[in-house]
């Protein structure tokens, strides 16, 4: 079989659950070529895993200081070259086209009738999951903006819809509680958290941001560029983590027992929702902005547990070789049966 997987590169949240189903794709000797949209070629970083890959413009979000600007986003991304790169991109050799909510190989695979599997967090809010914020334009998103024909949603718990455990990408390294805790906010501004963090004096952070060309230590405050192993093995030592309300870096966190804390993008319902959905659950605390008072009380909260989630990228590329796509109960209760959550989730 002969795969094409398109992956949304805006997110490193996206790339990092490639990461996993590459891993599970090449244990099985699966020919599997990658295509990444949504940023420039030169800002992707740890890409060697991926071989070959391509990538295109597609679309993109323009945020600034924490918000999504939509003039900007809008400003910035061209209708006219997304349907070129669409007409452009030949998918005909391809058996399967595995999606991550990447709308080129999505929209060429639907005009050139190629079989397409979708894989990604967006997928469940096509079922009835909880949501904060979302109105009819992301809803007109969710549903239209990578379409497939074949649907799988991932999520922190079923909620009773048929939807899967997370990708958690998992790389061997010994995981600790060393006396820091980890910072990755790319979307908030450097300077202002470094504004924050500078309140406690007694507390070792270390913060990975785009804006960080080399490392740098700020007083109690260690600045790190992106680094995908530097990173895993930090988040691996860490007593906890402060991030957006993204997806894959939470599953990461609670997969690993660190407790988190989340500060949504804002006016994204995506990270607004699985800010409220995580404390819903009682798996994390979440703030508004970034605020200090917020921080200081969850700096005294106690170590968290692991949520234990099943390989669920393993799982996932047995059934997509067995071919019968149409059908994924099976696969989804078996996954859902593996799955153990602290005593504490409110589950």
């Amino acid at each position: 079989m002969k795969i094409l997987y398109g992956v949304q590169g805006t997110g490193n949240g996206h790339i990092a659950r490639a990461r996993a189903m590459s891993q599970a794709l090449k244990s099985h000797d699966v020919e599997v070529d990658f295509l990444f949209s949504g940023r420039d070629r030169d800002k992707y970083f740890s890409m060697e895993q991926f071989g070959d890959y391509q990538t295109r413009r597609g679309f993109s979000f323009v945020t600034e200081d924490g918000k999504v600007n939509y003039l900007k986003t809008i400003m910035e991304n061209s209708l006219t070259s997304f349907f070129s790169e669409v007409r452009q991109m030949d998918v005909s050799d391809y058996d399967l086209v595995i999606n991550d909510f990447e709308p080129i190989t999505a929209w060429a695979a639907r005009s050139q009738n190629v079989p397409t599997v979708s894989i990604s967090h967006q997928n469940a809010f096509l079922f009835d999951v909880p949501q904060k914020g979302a109105n009819w334009i992301d809803d007109s998103v969710i549903q239209h903006f990578a379409p497939s024909q074949y649907q799988l949603g991932l999520h922190w718990y079923h909620f009773g819809q048929p939807i899967l455990p997370p990708i958690v990408h998992t790389n061997g390294h010994d995981v600790t509680s060393e006396d820091f805790v980890l910072i990755y906010l790319p979307f908030e501004n450097t300077q202002t958290i470094i504004d924050v963090l500078l309140r406690f004096v007694n507390q070792r952070f270390i913060c990975y941001h785009p804006e960080n060309i080399e490392q740098q230590q700020v007083e109690n405050i260690l600045m790190k560029p992106l680094s995908h192993e530097q990173f895993q093995r930090d988040l691996h030592r860490c007593q906890g983590v402060i991030a957006n309300g993204g997806f894959e870096l939470p599953s990461e966190a609670l997969s690993l027992g660190k407790k988190l804390l989340v500060k949504p993008l804002d006016g994204q319902f995506e990270q607004q929702s699985n800010a409220a959905t995580l404390e819903s659950l009682g798996l994390a605390q979440s703030m508004d902005f970034l605020d200090a008072s917020v921080i200081r009380a969850w700096l005294d909260e106690k170590q968290a547990e692991r949520v234990t989630y099943p390989d669920v990228a393993n799982e996932i590329t047995e059934w997509l070789l067995a071919g019968n796509w149409d059908c994924s109960q099976q696969l989804r209760h078996r996954l859902w049966e593996k799955v153990d959550f602290p005593s504490y989730a409110s589950v």
